[in-house]
């Protein structure tokens, strides 16, 4: 069920109330160069904020209206706030969705918390902060240390100006902050578990206390007027996990009209209740998709049937703004667009992507390649820190029917040395395990793009400036075998150890066509055109190229947008297309070779 106005998503989709307010807007802001606001005690005081910020966009962006791209270290925000008052029996909790990198809290000058990670959310309950009466006045410090190379930056340059494939910093906060109004005792998590093979949904939770006597969690799935399931079970533990009977899912042949994919995305709405004796009870929200994925047989599977990704490079980042998106409606916009050019499949860069895209790659139908930001450095410090904000995503997304693979780490960053070193190649494998222990539903690439360890897709990043360099190197079986045993398309290795000859392989970075830049320009690309003609042709070729081999189960062209000196996007920066979509589209949406349609005919009809 979409909210009244689709264009106002609640940060946190899948799991909603009614009693949600923003945040966002113009905060009192002020820099910390000489790092003496907590010395100072800023938090209790409105004078050292001499700026405003228009939250959520960072201080280094345009729209924030600081617009101060050098780097500074420590920064501040002050916002007094007329909350809604909280009736008995319910509490307050105010939200971030995401500040980058460490962040402290105060409300009326106690601190209520802090968080490290510059792409997850946290929350506070603030309500034994608050005062009786007037506004509740928060306060954030951030710290973001662009020469910290254990931190998790992703492709934030650590220069003071953008260089090479690197672009502007986000400091601070760059997600919405909102608060809600919830009863003492209230769902605090909740992820769906689609298990369609045994016509159910796993439902699992967290309140946000242990409760002193067993309560009633009540879970109604419904698609539009359909009634799906309803069940009742009785929860005496903070934690909960229990499956849901979906009846519909147990007819083979009626099955297909339930389940998601890019071409049918259809989603579930979903209601859970928490009845207590005594307590108000709580009522959330949410949806979730039925479908599986898997890999076997080299393919990559959707609902038990092999599926041929076509994805695009995106990362998330605009001019204006950022990493923060310039508002609601350009986090859809973004996933028409991926749809309009004919890709099936989003490979999120080096990001952990707002969950409003994502709500919006589940609602409109978009695989998704869920990533993360790496960091530079191999130490102790990188190894918790990245591990520590990796849980937090797959705790964050793993509901999202669009998320189909996790990606922790991209060519080796953050591990450079991983062909040489054990502790860097254990640290790879050690993610590869952890990511399946934790979501065992979904294929994990430990590395993406070479120096592959660990991995239940081989990802690889080749980019070829022609379609016969492709071809040569992957037109059929016993090329790809050579390619995987001796190339080195990226000047690394591709493969570390035995990896499963029965796994995909796909091209997950190739392309990256940019028009000849203009004398003087900066510019950042791995091939050139001369003209949109061009452009046209070469796409053409390459992705002919990858479409005729017998053996690649799939491919990412990079990218979608130009970012800084990156020039090389189906799109400018501002989202204006380069090529006509149709025209693109055309060349992306033909057969693959290694899956014909008519095999697909054949494989339906002995399943």
């Amino acid at each position: 069920m979409l909210p009244a106005d689709p264009d106002r998503l609640c940060p946190r989709p899948q799991l909603v109330r009614p009693e949600w307010f923003e945040l966002n807007g113009s905060w009192g802001f002020a820099f910390d160069d000489d790092d003496r606001g907590l010395a100072d005690r800023w938090f209790e005081s409105p004078d050292p904020f001499d700026r405003t910020i228009t939250v959520p966009y960072p201080p280094e962006s345009e729209l924030s209206g600081v617009h101060a791209t050098e780097p500074h270290t420590v920064v501040w925000y002050r916002r007094e706030v007329d909350t809604p008052t909280v009736p008995s029996g319910h509490r307050l909790v105010l939200h971030f969705a995401a500040v980058d990198y460490t962040a402290s809290v105060w409300v009326n000058g106690t601190h209520v918390g802090g968080h490290e990670g510059g792409q997850t959310p946290f929350a506070f309950d603030i309500t034994s902060a608050m005062r009786a009466g007037g506004p509740q006045v928060i306060v954030l410090r951030a710290e973001d240390r662009p020469d910290e190379g254990t931190q998790p930056r992703g492709k934030q340059d650590w220069h003071p100006a953008p260089h090479d494939i690197w672009y502007h910093r986000t400091t601070g906060i760059w997600q919405p902050v909102w608060a809600e109004v919830v009863p003492a005792l209230h769902l605090r998590e909740l992820h769906w578990t689609p298990e369609p093979a045994r016509a159910s949904v796993a439902c699992e939770g967290e309140l946000s206390a242990v409760p002193r006597e067993a309560v009633t969690v009540r879970v109604a799935l419904r698609l539009g007027a359909e009634i799906l399931a309803e069940q009742s079970v009785r929860v005496a533990h903070r934690r909960f996990r229990f499956d849901v009977a979906v009846p519909a899912l147990r007819h083979g042949q009626d099955r297909s009209r339930l389940l998601w994919s890019p071409e049918n995305p259809v989603l579930v709405d979903a209601t859970v209740e928490v009845h207590t004796a005594e307590a108000p009870s709580d009522v959330v929200t949410s949806y979730l998709g039925l479908r599986d994925v898997g890999v076997a047989d080299g393919r990559f599977l959707l609902n038990h049937l092999p599926y041929y990704p076509r994805m695009v490079l995106e990362q998330g980042y605009w001019p204006q703004s950022h990493l923060a998106a310039p508002d609601a409606v350009a986090l859809r916009r973004e996933v028409e667009l991926i749809k309009e050019l004919g890709f099936t499949g989003v490979r999120v860069h080096q990001k952990a992507e707002d969950p409003r895209f994502l709500f919006w790659c589940d609602r409109l139908g978009l695989l998704v390649w869920g990533e993360t930001a790496n960091a530079y450095e191999f130490a102790p410090e990188s190894v918790e820190r990245l591990t520590r904000e990796w849980l937090e995503i797959l705790r964050r997304d793993r509901s999202h029917p669009s998320i189909v693979t996790w990606v922790p780490v991209n060519e080796s960053w953050g591990v450079p040395d991983l062909a040489t070193t054990p502790a860097q190649a254990n640290f790879v494998r050690s993610l590869y395990h952890l990511t399946k222990s934790v979501d065992p539903t979904r294929p994990v690439v430990g590395n993406d793009g070479w120096e592959i360890t660990e991995a239940d897709i081989v990802g690889v990043h080749d980019y070829a400036p022609t379609g016969a360099a492709l071809s040569t190197r992957y037109g059929d079986a016993q090329a790809m075998r050579d390619t995987l045993s001796t190339g080195r398309p990226g000047g690394r290795p591709l493969l570390l150890g035995d990896i499963d000859a029965a796994r995909p392989v796909m091209l997950t970075e190739f392309g990256g066509l940019s028009h000849t830049p203009a004398e003087g320009e900066k510019w950042f690309g791995y091939s050139t055109v001369s003209d949109t003609d061009e452009l046209v042709a070469r796409l053409d070729e390459l992705a002919t190229a990858a479409l005729s081999s017998p053996v690649l189960a799939g491919f990412c062209y990079t990218q979608l947008t130009d970012t800084e000196q990156e020039r090389n996007g189906l799109l400018t920066a501002d989202r204006t297309p380069k090529v006509d979509p149709l025209r693109v589209r055309a060349i992306l949406s033909r057969p693959a070779a290694a899956f014909p349609p008519e095999d697909l005919n054949a494989y339906r009809d002995r399943t």
